[in-house]
């Protein structure tokens, strides 16, 4: 028995460093490869790789699967997609993503509590409305509008499936709609903040999205835990930060990069 044990504990930690290397080398190869061929479609493609088991069940789970996957293949897809948008010379911003991917792959990801969703939530629309900004912002405003819609949809169902309501459908494609919104009236003053030669751009967008679904993520909380009733008392700091920081970026820090 004591050998059968000890067989057993050996094999689930080889199985953690197999699991922890193959993150690694998805973070890290991800990006890489992305530079190398100057082209998304190999990064995009290990990302999507990655997500064998979706498939891996029959047919009718598929779906719930890919819903449940959302968030992930958002934040996967938007590291590549930033790399992609950096340039062909290799930067900070390229070794930054490689780490940041494999630490979200490794230690944010896998973590299932109430705060690690609300996390992953604000990763996926953060990131998400970057690479849309860098990929879509000379485009039609109506293509960076339906990401966002999409974007907006999939990490508020991420965040709100781990409450006790049943009733979230609507509001999903609601927060959709109003990320839509905010991103359609954004397109035509797009502000994108630089630092040095580092080649990091950080979208106002961005910024302005992660802070709606933050405060929106504290304001429906509260209301679930009070059956309905707000507590300004819970929502009242995180509103006031929230508030004075847009404030900020709008008066003091709104000198567009590019006007589309």
């Amino acid at each position: 028995m004591a050998d059968y044990v000890l067989a057993r504990k050996s094999r689930n930690i080889i199985s953690s460093i197999l699991h922890v290397i193959l993150n690694i080398l998805l973070g890290v190869g991800s990006i890489v490869i992305t530079f190398i061929t100057r082209s998304w479609i190999p990064g995009v493609f290990l990302v999507l790789i990655s997500k064998w088991r979706i498939f891996a069940v029959r047919p009718r789970y598929w779906g719930i699967n890919i819903l449940s996957s959302l968030v992930d293949l958002i934040v996967g897809v938007s590291f590549v997609i930033i790399a992609y948008c950096s340039g062909t010379t290799w930067l900070v911003i390229h070794t930054v993503l490689a780490a940041l991917y494999t630490l979200w792959l490794i230690v944010l990801k896998p973590r299932s509590s109430e705060l690690a969703a609300e996390m992953q939530s604000l990763v996926a629309v953060f990131l998400g409305s970057m690479a849309a900004t860098m990929l879509f912002a000379s485009s039609n405003s109506i293509l960076m509008t339906i990401i966002c819609f999409f974007i907006g949809f999939a990490a508020s169902r991420h965040l709100l499936v781990q409450s006790d309501d049943n009733e979230y459908g609507l509001l999903t494609y609601t927060c959709g709609l109003v990320t839509a919104e905010i991103a359609w009236l954004c397109n035509s003053w797009l502000i994108v903040y630089t630092f040095g030669s580092t080649g990091i751009l950080v979208p106002q967008l961005s910024i302005l999205l992660t802070i709606f679904a933050f405060v929106s993520g504290r304001i429906y909380k509260s209301s679930i835990k009070h059956e309905g009733k707000i507590n300004i008392s819970e929502v009242a700091t995180p509103l006031i930060f929230s508030s004075l920081v847009v404030i900020t970026l709008v008066i003091w820090f709104s000198n567009p990069i590019f006007d589309v």
